[in-house]
């Protein structure tokens, strides 16, 4: 009798698995997410290079930032609108994390590359 009761206890508190979640953090698609999004940036901030010649950094980072940011609400509103994908705010997060990245990546690189020219235009020839 003891054997069931223990048995029957053990039974009731055994621990439930927890549902995978069908949508997580590290998912592999948030990476792809990441890293669309940030090829989408730094392309946006050299296509803004073809503004006029007085254009800004800051609106280059709005160009590329504009578009990335754009493209990926858009592939989560086609989500939700035709069910072909499943929409998520996660993804969304990724594509502002790859925007941001993208961004100071290229802003970076063309802050370097500039000065470097400039130095080398500017610098004295002996």
């Amino acid at each position: 009798m003891a054997a069931a009761a223990l048995a029957g206890a053990l039974g009731a508190s055994s621990v439930r698995a927890q549902p995978v979640d069908p949508d997580p953090w590290l998912g592999p698609d948030k990476a792809l997410h990441f890293g669309v999004s940030a090829g989408i940036a730094g392309g946006g901030y050299l296509v803004a290079y073809l503004l006029p010649p007085e254009s800004s950094e800051v609106q280059r980072l709005v160009v590329g930032g504009s578009a990335a940011l754009a493209a990926g609400a858009a592939k989560e509103l086609f989500d939700l609108a035709t069910g072909l994908g499943r929409p998520s705010w996660k993804d969304l997060a990724w594509d502002v994390a790859g925007t941001a990245a993208g961004l100071a990546v290229t802003w970076w690189l063309d802050r370097i590359l500039f000065q470097m020219a400039i130095g080398l235009l500017l610098s004295p020839r002996s």
